[in-house]
């Protein structure tokens, strides 16, 4: 069975309000997290037609800060199916509602699992992508997928060494002191 990305396409909005700040009077990031990982359980429940958990969340980058008073928007899709994964990509703007003027606060890629009654991970549907812009979206998902795989393999294989990463570390603001039988 394949579903096009239209058929579980979500998008929720919600007035920021004075108890959703933080102590520099912004939008606390942990409220913001809180309503990306609802609009990704929602997103992929409505794709796979299964209870679905967040397996991993990908870059989450805040670029603007959201004020008190905001209306914000949230827009997920599914981007990538696995066996029995999705990867849902999740927009987010603010709007000012006076003026109108709206800006990108952040993008984020959750990882979540489809689950039967039981916790089992169940198979999902297949994807019908539908234009250039899903095309692009599925394959940027397979590209951070095999990038996390590689930076797996590279620093967590029994025989990894600093050593061959020196002339790296020696650019950055690094100073190493380990206990000789950590060398």
């Amino acid at each position: 069975m394949f579903k096009k990305v239209d058929d579980s396409r979500i998008t929720i909005s919600e007035l920021m309000l004075p108890s959703h700040s933080n102590f520099s009077g912004k939008i606390h990031g942990g409220y913001i997290l809180n309503l990306m990982d609802q609009i990704a359980f929602a997103c992929a429940s409505k794709h796979s037609k299964a209870y679905c958990v967040t397996a991993s969340v990908d870059t989450v980058d805040f670029l603007n800060p959201i004020e008190v008073g905001e209306l914000v928007t949230m827009k997920a899709s599914v981007n990538y199916v696995g066996n029995t994964s999705m990867v849902i990509g999740i927009r987010v703007e603010a709007e000012h509602i006076q003026t109108g003027r709206t800006k990108h606060c952040n993008s984020s890629y959750f990882t979540m699992v489809a689950k039967d009654d039981n916790g089992n991970s169940v198979e999902v549907p297949g994807l019908i992508l539908n234009d250039k812009n899903e095309v692009k979206r599925f394959l940027k998902a397979i590209k951070r997928k095999k990038t996390k795989l590689h930076r797996i393999k590279e620093f967590e294989h029994a025989d990894f060494s600093h050593h061959k990463y020196n002339e790296e570390l020696i650019k950055h603001k690094v100073k190493i002191e380990l206990p000789e039988q950590l060398d």
